[in-house]
């Protein structure tokens, strides 16, 4: 059916209900006229009223909503354009419940064909998908125009059928590649850099077969998180910051960037990425340095000192200290975890490891359940706040894993998403990158560069700085396929 205003209206309200608990309400949460009363009503009756009128929702007509915020609001913009804002049908919610992430219903240029968890996406070209040809959204760069001129005028999307191979093993996705059976692959696995790539560029026998490479710096950052709330690593009190910070000090972001990132990632020393709006390229501090001794001095400072002569320190209070890592089963996380553990063995800290598939870890992570984890993020939208709101309090349990909340930083974010991009803001972001290194829920560790290949049969695809699929604008060439 057409997709309405009211679909909007509905969706959004969605995000507003506790019951859904949705780890992207903070992208309207206090911003709509009525939306916190409307959250507080549904505590304290039991269910959100979806029919109740919203203030800050109006449904003016058919096609037209009309949104009341609270205050200014100059990224709410982009909040419209992430794709969890999309328009969901009621009835097709109604009908799914819990389970409408595998039935997904919407506009697009595709459907969905099939679907087996963990394994296997296809999707079909939508049918019913609007009249839409290819216009470039503004100044083409110089290299991209041949691109931009095959596709001119053309109807979208291009290919009729894509079927996504779920492959978490790096070496089976890479000798899938190399033997035809994928068409490409997204992002290169770190483990096969050295095999594709030389100085950063492909090799010339992979290029000699008709590969492409591709090479983005996607506004990203990573790094492993401390749970504020967790006995061991959490806390405001100085004995615990003292701790992380000593583990931060004790790792080798150099080393991870040499050996397990294979050269394709920068140090980070904000968790604000180049190329953004409030990402200052003077900021610079000695937080993030590796320096095992000042670890190792700090730790004897605040009380962590191995008294009982097996190599490794016990906690200020005498009781045995063991810092809990939590990664995925795969053979890069294997590699992390033995950095890990001989950076810490290096400090005298006792470091062991668990294992989960990744969505049951960011659930784990999202009600507080792990202590320490390595995360990452690509941007949302390009902005700074995008990044700042992993570490805003009130978005403890949605993509505030850290559960870090300290008053100073929740007030300087309230502020800066008053203000337009300006230096004044971007001051601003630069305290609370001073604030997250000295109280150190996270540890900081790089900007990954990401490497994407193609065999030439594949036509169009440019990766995009922001979004990762980018499927109506690829094409195939079948007959080059088949030769």
């Amino acid at each position: 059916r057409e997709l309405t205003a009211a679909d909007y209206a509905y969706s959004f309200k969605r995000i507003l209900d506790p019951a859904v608990k949705s780890p992207w309400l903070w992208l309207l949460d206090g911003k709509l006229v009525g939306g916190d009363e409307a959250r507080a009503q549904a505590q304290k009756a039991g269910r959100f009223d979806y029919d109740a009128p919203l203030p800050g929702l109006e449904v003016v007509d058919r096609h037209t909503l009309r949104i009341r915020l609270k205050a200014p609001d100059y990224r709410f913009p982009y909040a419209l354009a992430v794709q969890n804002l999309g328009a969901m049908a009621r009835e097709v919610v109604d009908a799914y419940g819990n389970d409408i992430g595998a039935h997904p219903v919407g506009t697009g240029p595709y459907k969905l064909g099939e679907y087996r968890r963990s394994a296997r996406i296809v999707l079909e070209a939508n049918p019913g998908y609007r009249e839409s040809t290819y216009v470039p959204a503004g100044p083409v760069p110089a290299a991209l125009q041949p691109v931009a001129a095959a596709m001119k005028g053309k109807r979208l999307p291009f290919v009729g059928r894509i079927e996504i191979q779920i492959i978490e093993e790096g070496q089976a996705r890479w000798l899938a590649f190399l033997n035809r059976e994928l068409d490409f692959l997204d992002i290169l696995p770190r483990e096969f850099t050295e095999q594709a790539l030389v100085d950063g560029r492909l090799k010339p026998d992979l290029a000699a077969k008709g590969i492409v490479h591709a090479t983005l710096l996607r506004p990203n950052t990573y790094w492993t998180y401390f749970n504020m709330k967790d006995p061991v690593v959490g806390g405001y009190t100085q004995e615990k910051i003292a701790l992380r910070r000593a583990i931060g000090l004790g790792y080798n972001v150099d080393e991870q960037i040499r050996v397990i990132a294979k050269g394709r990632a920068v140090p980070a020393p904000s968790p604000i990425p180049p190329d953004i709006a409030g990402f200052n390229p003077k900021f610079r501090s000695t937080a993030q340095r590796y320096d095992p001794a000042a670890a190792r001095a700090l730790l004897e400072r605040f009380g962590y000192i191995d008294r009982n002569g097996d190599g490794y320190r016990e906690a200020p209070d005498g009781k045995p200290l063991v810092l809990e890592r939590w990664s995925t089963p795969d053979s890069g996380a294997r590699q992390g975890d033995e950095l890990w553990k001989k950076n810490m063995d290096a400090i005298g800290l006792r470091m062991e490891f668990r294992k989960d598939k990744l969505p049951e870890l960011r659930k784990m992570a999202r009600l507080g359940k792990i202590p320490m984890r390595g995360d990452g993020w690509n941007a949302d939208y390009p902005d700074a706040e995008n990044f700042m709101q992993l570490l805003y309090g009130p978005n403890a349990g949605q993509e505030n894993q850290a559960q870090f909340d300290l008053p100073e930083f929740n007030q300087l974010y309230d502020k800066a998403r008053t203000l337009p991009d300006s230096p004044e803001r971007t001051a601003l972001f630069d305290r609370m990158t001073e604030l997250m290194l000295a109280y150190a829920p996270w540890r900081l560790t790089v900007h990954a560069l990401e490497d994407s290949v193609r065999h030439g049969w594949v036509r169009h695809h440019v990766p995009h700085p922001i979004r990762s699929q980018v499927w109506k604008f690829v094409d195939v060439d079948t007959a080059a396929r088949t030769k």
